[in-house]
Parts: C-alpha cells; sequence; structure tokens
C-alpha cells in the first residue's frame, strides 16, 4: 500500500512504503516554470539551483498541507514575494524547516517530503557554483561580453533563487 508523503499514515510501521507526493510535486511545479522560462539549460547545475530554490518555496509555503490540490496561477503571486531580492529567503526556509522537522518528530510519522526538502536545501546551501559577480562595479556588465568580467564563488541557492524568481515572471 502506497501512502502519500505528509498525509494519510496512522503511526503504526506496517511496511508500507510512504510516497513523497508533497515534494515531487513541488519539483514537478518548479521544474516546469524553469522549462517554460527557458533561461538555462536543463542538464546544467544552474537549473538544478533553480529548480530546488523553486521546489522548497512551493512546498515549504504550503502551510494547509493541499500541495497537490493547488492551482498554480494562484499561488504565482506568493512565490513571487517570497523569492523577491530583498526578502529573507534563505532565513525563512531554515525556519520553515525547523517547525516541520520539529512538527514531524512530535507525530512521529515518517517525513520523506521533509527528507528531500532537507537534501535539497542542503545542497543548495554546500554547493557552490561559479557565477558572474552581481555585485561589481556598476556599469560593468556593458564593459565585458557575456561570458568575460568578474566571477565568483557562490552558494547555489544565491544563483538558483533568482533563476527561480524570473521564470516565475516569465510564466
Amino acid at each position: 500500500m502506497l501512502h502519500r508523503g505528509h498525509q494519510s499514515t496512522d503511526g503504526t510501521d506496517g511496511g508500507e512504503l510512504t510516497v513523497p507526493m508533497a515534494w515531487l510535486y513541488a519539483e514537478y511545479i518548479a521544474d516546469e516554470l524553469l522549462r517554460t522560462g527557458d533561461l538555462m539549460p536543463p542538464t546544467s547545475f544552474e537549473f538544478r539551483a533553480g529548480r530546488d530554490a523553486l521546489a522548497l518555496t512551493v512546498f515549504l509555503s504550503d502551510t494547509d498541507g493541499e500541495l497537490s490540490g493547488i492551482r498554480v496561477v494562484t499561488q504565482l503571486e506568493m512565490w513571487l514575494s517570497l523569492t523577491a531580492y530583498d526578502q529573507p529567503w534563505q532565513e525563512w526556509v531554515r525556519e520553515r524547516l525547523a517547525e516541520l522537522t520539529a512538527e514531524a518528530a512530535a507525530t512521529g510519522r515518517p517525513a520523506p517530503d521533509l527528507e528531500l526538502a532537507g537534501a535539497a536545501w542542503r545542497w543548495l546551501e554546500e554547493t557552490e557554483l561559479l557565477a558572474p559577480d552581481l555585485d561589481a562595479v556598476p556599469g560593468g556588465a556593458g564593459v565585458f561580453g557575456e561570458d568575460d568580467g568578474p566571477k565568483v564563488w557562490t552558494p547555489a541557492w544565491r544563483l538558483g533563487l533568482p533563476l527561480g524568481h524570473l521564470a516565475i515572471h516569465l510564466f
């Protein structure tokens, strides 16, 4: 018997497989938004960073546990707000993951969705990608070609988040 990730288990371990449907759905939404935006090749690390950042946003913003029933169009404005440049997205992610982890520990239920979200967050935090230095000298972008100019190693989430935000705008 299959169970959805963060729903319908009675807390007993009868050898049943708990399927992380909420995370898989969040990842699917993020993937589709990025593919529609056609911002990066789907095989690139930048694409993965954008997909994981968006999937975390989608998954963690589902406070009612109804992710698989939401309509993407009605959520776009909230996701834009959460991923905006001036928002403390990384603190929000840490807080929501801590809240959900505490809830899962209190119930004793399997939390495969949360495990996958935590793995995505660790990858985004611990992986650094070589990217254009967005804090370089103002006006410098016009001086350099697309592949020229200063580059810096940056955590994957710092690159993925603006890509995800832009993909939402382009949807």
